[in-house]
């Protein structure tokens, strides 16, 4: 089958057909044959299209608007069209064609269907849609009248339209098209999908890149290899082909492994929610010691996901068959990054050291500190710049700002007494911090504990405010040392009607909107009180 050479502008030969099904009909099997656009064999598989399927690794590269070069000749001993598995694999493959030989009893192709991949702009209404493209399906026809169809010309015309298809969606080849997967477990609440990849959809966005889909899965558990099912991966992979997607950002952290098995399955770019954020905050570290914090996390991060050929090259352990020629690209790698990790750790405790002895000046000054903190986009920065009239930069995005800010501010009392601290505003917290940043942010975090009352500013408009709050609680308890005094600050209320919900939950809070400088003068009356408390 392999030495069978097939002309380029037909589909296939009565011959080649026939040979086929002769050895389909004695191995009783059916048997699926991919053939180049130059008429080659280029495999020969036992099963139907969607058993004998090549993985995205595998085949031909090509974009949105291009086939794979490839068709698929396969048998059906039960006399069928194809089914909704064969056309998905085709799909999957972004085949030029899918042609069906059914066989009769004697062996002989009876009967021959033919399927075709079309952009949406080009279907007829009975052709299954899959997002931005199809299939379509043809009437049984007979060996002969395929055999004579102009099959260069029907594929050079279905890329037209795909690629008509791809310039209309007027797609950003400087951005990245992503795809969103959740998961959702027995042990999680299935309305809280959507909030979570909500959140990951500002994530990716805040990053830079432009999400086209959201999929997610319920199981009991994570697959261990692949976190979702088999039947969710075709489903992400058919997605990404049809909609043009070039990254895949799961809603939790993958490990190497999995990050390997699923590119492989998937054939795109497979990402997870860490290195997003990681990559979100390398965007917007501006000043030398935020750089460095961002740079050891990335490293951190990166160091266990470097791929190679593991201990296959190795030459380091010694002993019979491992002296030659020296330690791997990979191992020499992971030690370069182990080193600039030590060096960067150093540099971190040198920045520990240094915000110790500025925390020890402002001590001898006699200032109260008091560090803001709170959920990210919360308006940590906006609520620092209305009381201190700074002009701090602040967005409404996720981590607008990574570098911490100290301002002074100057109180009074209606005695007329001043009151003089120190209002520091910090990294925003988000749920499930990754570790990486944790431990690279530490001398920054340092604020937060070293301080002597906090401000928990929450983002009072937003629907999941209350999972928040606990996120943000939960990493201040998880600091090795406990944390100082908290004031719960409600903020943005201007944008929500019922405000019964939060007082009655925390009565104690304090209600602002640091944009419309709504309820600044009891936060300031409060502010005086913490102030001569700590003082």
């Amino acid at each position: 089958m392999y030495r069978s050479r097939l002309p380029q502008d037909a589909i296939t030969t009565p011959e080649f057909a026939q040979r086929l099904a002769n050895l389909s009909h004695a191995l009783q099997e059916s048997l699926c044959v991919m053939v180049n656009r130059r008429g080659q064999v280029v495999r020969v598989g036992l099963g139907g299209p969607n058993q004998t399927k090549m993985s995205p690794l595998e085949l031909p590269r090509y974009g949105s608007e291009r086939l794979s070069g490839l068709r698929c000749l396969t048998t059906n001993l039960r006399r069928e069209a194809p089914n909704a598995n064969d056309l998905t694999a085709m799909a999957l493959q972004r085949l030029d064609t899918l042609v069906t030989l059914t066989l009769n009893q004697t062996g002989y192709v009876d009967r021959v269907f033919t399927a075709y991949l079309v952009p949406e702009s080009a279907m007829p209404d009975a052709t299954e849609k899959l997002g931005v493209a199809g299939w379509t399906v043809s009437e049984p026809q007979t060996l002969e009248a395929v055999c004579q169809e102009d099959f260069l010309a029907i594929v050079a015309g279905l890329e037209a339209e795909f690629r008509r298809e791809f310039i209309a969606e007027a797609i950003d080849l400087q951005q990245d098209r992503v795809i969103l997967v959740g998961l959702i477990t027995d042990n999680q609440p299935p309305e809280r999908i959507p909030f979570k990849l909500i959140e990951l959809q500002q994530l990716v966005e805040s990053a830079g890149g432009a999400v086209v889909d959201l999929l997610w899965q319920k199981r009991g558990h994570a697959h261990p290899q692949t976190v979702l099912g088999s039947g969710k991966i075709e489903e992400v992979a058919l997605t990404a082909q049809t909609k043009g997607a070039n990254l895949i950002v799961f809603d939790r952290e993958l490990s190497p492994a999995q990050i390997r098995n699923l590119e492989q399955l998937i054939g795109v770019r497979v990402s997870d929610r860490t290195e997003v954020i990681l990559d979100i905050f390398a965007q917007r570290a501006k000043s030398a010691e935020g750089k460095l914090q961002v740079e050891l996390a990335q490293l951190e991060y990166r160091l266990p996901r470097l791929v190679g050929r593991g201990q296959a090259l190795s030459r380091l352990g010694g002993g019979i068959g491992t002296r030659g020629p020296g330690e791997t690209k990979l191992e020499s790698d992971r030690r370069v990054i182990q080193k600039r990790i030590v060096h960067l750790q150093r540099q971190v405790d040198q920045l520990g050291s240094q915000r110790a002895r500025m925390r020890q000046k402002r001590m001898e000054q006699d200032l109260p500190t008091i560090a803001i903190v709170g959920y990210t986009n919360a308006g940590k920065s906006t609520l620092l710049n209305s009381l201190t009239k700074s002009d701090v930069y602040a967005a409404d995005q996720l981590f607008a700002t990574l570098d911490p800010t100290t301002r002074r501010l100057t109180l009074s009392d209606p005695l007329g007494r001043k009151q003089n601290l120190l209002l520091t505003d910090t990294v925003g917290f988000i749920h499930e911090l990754p570790p990486p940043l944790v431990d690279a942010f530490r001398a920054t975090l340092e604020e937060v504990t070293e301080a002597d009352a906090l401000l928990h500013v929450v983002d009072a408009s937003h629907p999941e405010w209350a999972a928040q709050v606990k996120a943000v609680q939960q990493i201040l308890q998880d600091m090795p040392i406990t944390p100082p005094p908290t004031l719960m600050i409600f903020n943005k209320i201007d944008c929500i009607a019922n405000r019964a919900t939060i007082t009655d939950q925390y009565p104690e809070a304090i209600l602002i909107s640091a944009m419309q400088r709504q309820g600044l003068d009891t936060l300031c009356a409060a502010l005086f009180k913490m102030a001569r408390y700590a003082g």
